[in-house]
């Protein structure tokens, strides 16, 4: 599970650099000056997922809990919807950069997935704290000496 963990904060640090540089040469290659979704999709790579499995590889190697069922579910729930969410920012900047007027029905779609994106992040980030809680409470610490 560690080597897991490791490879996701892996891949994760490579989306946020390459979420960082899209935005970047695409609102320049677009001449595009103002706010767009575009500008945190590096952030939100890199805090929710770099940083976050870098946690869960320490908490991972201390109390052994996302390999019960409920951890396994939490990490799978949890970089689903991450990635669904941050599929959705990138489909809202790109619409904010080309300057595109939405209908109703299609910019309620895209604030909808993105909505439904958060909702999965925070069922699977729910998931993988009550597992946390489990091993905890049934003393799974891994780091204490057994006499």
């Amino acid at each position: 599970m560690n080597k897991l963990l490791a490879k996701l904060a892996i891949i994760y640090m490579a989306l946020a650099l390459t979420g960082g540089f899209f935005y970047r040469e695409y609102t320049k290659y677009a001449e595009f000056k103002g706010f767009t979704t575009l500008s945190i999709l590096h952030t939100h790579y890199f805090v929710l997922g770099m940083f976050f499995f870098l946690i869960m590889l320490a908490l991972e190697d201390r109390f052994h809990f996302l390999g019960s069922k409920l951890g396994h579910i939490g990490l799978i729930v949890y970089n689903i919807f991450l990635n669904v969410t941050v599929i959705m920012m990138i489909v809202r900047g790109v619409v904010q950069v080309g300057g595109t007027e939405l209908a109703k029905g299609p910019n309620a779609a895209i604030s909808g997935m993105a909505g439904l994106g958060h909702i999965g992040l925070t069922a699977g980030l729910v998931l993988i704290l009550v597992a946390l809680y489990q091993a905890v409470g049934a003393g799974q610490d891994r780091s204490v000496k057994q006499a």
